[in-house]
């Protein structure tokens, strides 16, 4: 079973999102845009456990506590870099709150011998990946190139104001089971863990 941890993101901002999408996607049309259902915020990939396994990490996730807090969409990006896109984003802010809460996962599980993360977190939404197997990772890879697919697309955005998504409260975060399918990944929610 394939899995990871992330926050789920409000209807409204979706519907947002979605809206922009469907005015800008025609600029990039080779790459693969995230489907309205599956965007969310990771907090831990983790990807392919045992059945045994998955229930660990659900007992692992259970006792940790934070608070709900603020979270707002606004703006865009690529990694690694404008140049050589891998992933175009939307920008997250929402204080150090997000970024200790993707560390207390990271510390919990890291416990079931899943490994560390070994960059900082760095929050943002995906919404498209150039190519066809390339990584989603914000760190440089070994075979980034000069990637033209986000060309005409990052001549679009540069005539733009950037985009305001809205604000929401994250309450709660789950763990995500990921299945690859014709036309994407589908991701089921598998457990909820509450912010106070």
């Amino acid at each position: 079973m394939r899995v990871f941890i992330a926050l789920d993101i409000d209807d409204g901002i979706r519907e947002r999102m979605q809206r922009f999408v469907e005015g800008v996607s025609g600029f990039a049309s080779e790459a693969r845009w995230v489907r309205p259902e599956s965007m969310h915020v990771t907090l831990k990939f983790i990807g392919e456990q045992q059945e045994e396994s998955v229930e660990e990490i659900k007992r692992a996730l259970s006792p940790l506590k934070g608070e709900s807090f603020e979270i707002s969409f606004r703006g865009f990006g690529f990694f690694p870099t404008a140049k050589s896109a891998r992933v175009f984003w939307v920008g997250i802010e929402a204080g150090s709150q997000l970024a200790k809460l993707a560390m207390a996962v990271d510390q919990a599980v890291s416990a079931l011998g899943i490994p560390k993360e070994d960059h900082a977190y760095s929050p943002h939404l995906t919404l498209a990946r150039g190519g066809r197997e390339r990584s989603g990772a914000p760190a440089r890879q070994k075979e980034d190139l000069p990637n033209r697919g986000f060309q005409k697309l990052q001549e679009k955005l540069a005539a733009m104001a950037p985009p305001e998504f809205g604000t929401m409260t994250a309450r709660e975060f789950f763990l995500y089971q990921s299945q690859l399918q014709r036309g994407g990944a589908r991701y089921t929610k598998i457990q909820r863990f509450g912010l106070s």
